[in-house]
């Protein structure tokens, strides 16, 4: 928590306006953020000045490890965050590649599971890793990426967090996921807990002890309609210690996470966090 509120008082205290274009919002904006999670002592990474809801993170990734490219797919498994992406990004509505309602194209997962060779053939990035990392290989390029710019036009989005990389030292597996854009008050708990859970969730399929989580922003921002609830609500607030994650030890292999593992495989244990606070959402 700790970091994390330091994150958001940096951007307070010394942060830019920059103009977004895609939102029309302004964004209070600083560049450079490095944040660590301790995977391996359990320090669940889960926003305590605010309650957090933990599960539709954990689905969403869950859908990418899939290779999903449908809002409803995510619904289908507890995830609605890419309704207003796919659905009311008025750039999207216009492309003429978008497959009709609920149409992602290829974005995230669509590009882990399947990126397009020049060939036509299709490159599972994740199932490389995966099967690497279990042979106890680590080749110094045990990563996926989602960032295709040769693709961008043919999904709604680019991707905000968009490379992970594993490392394995000895039986301990770390992670240093890179992401280029980072809605602070709304979408940072998200991606702090997909990257707490991505890396405790591979270490487990792989044989392997969880590490560190490392996680890396370049563009850390505010939007101007967020501000005020951050500073004056937020940040006033004191935080709680740290729960942890309970992770079903069924799940054993990629074929599981594939098949039949839901966001109720996931329990949090020992949260205490302050009242929700309701943050715009700009699309």
């Amino acid at each position: 928590m700790k970091q994390y509120l330091d994150l958001c008082q940096r951007i307070v205290d010394e942060g830019v306006w920059v103009e977004n274009k895609r939102t029309g919002t302004k964004c209070l904006t600083v560049i450079n953020a490095d944040l660590e999670y301790d995977v391996a002592n359990n320090k669940f990474p889960l926003i305590t000045t605010r309650k957090s809801f933990y599960k539709a993170a954990i689905a969403e990734l869950l859908g990418y490890l899939r290779g999903y490219d449908s809002a409803a797919q995510f619904r289908d498994i507890g995830c609605m965050t890419w309704n207003a992406n796919a659905n009311e990004n008025k750039a999207w509505l216009e492309n003429p590649h978008r497959r009709g309602e609920d149409d992602m194209g290829r974005v995230y997962g669509v590009q882990g599971r399947s990126w397009q060779r020049p060939d036509g053939s299709h490159l599972d990035q994740l199932k490389k890793v995966i099967d690497n990392l279990s042979k106890g290989i680590d080749d110094r390029g045990e990563i996926v990426t989602f960032y295709n710019p040769g693709e961008f036009e043919l999904g709604c989005l680019r991707p905000c967090m968009h490379t992970h990389t594993f490392s394995l030292l000895g039986d301990t597996l770390y992670l240093t996921s890179y992401q280029r854009s980072c809605d602070v008050p709304l979408g940072l708990n998200f991606n702090q807990i997909q990257c707490f859970v991505l890396l405790a969730l591979v270490a487990q399929i792989t044989g392997h002890k969880p590490g560190k989580a490392y996680h890396k922003i370049a563009n850390a921002h505010i939007y101007e309609n967020q501000l005020e609830l951050m500073r004056d609500v937020q940040l006033k607030r004191e935080p709680f210690a740290s729960p942890e994650l309970k992770i079903n030890p069924n799940i054993k292999s990629l074929e599981d996470i594939e098949t039949w593992v839901t966001k109720d495989d996931f329990e949090v244990v020992g949260y205490q966090c302050h009242d929700a606070i309701k943050y715009p959402f700009s699309v």
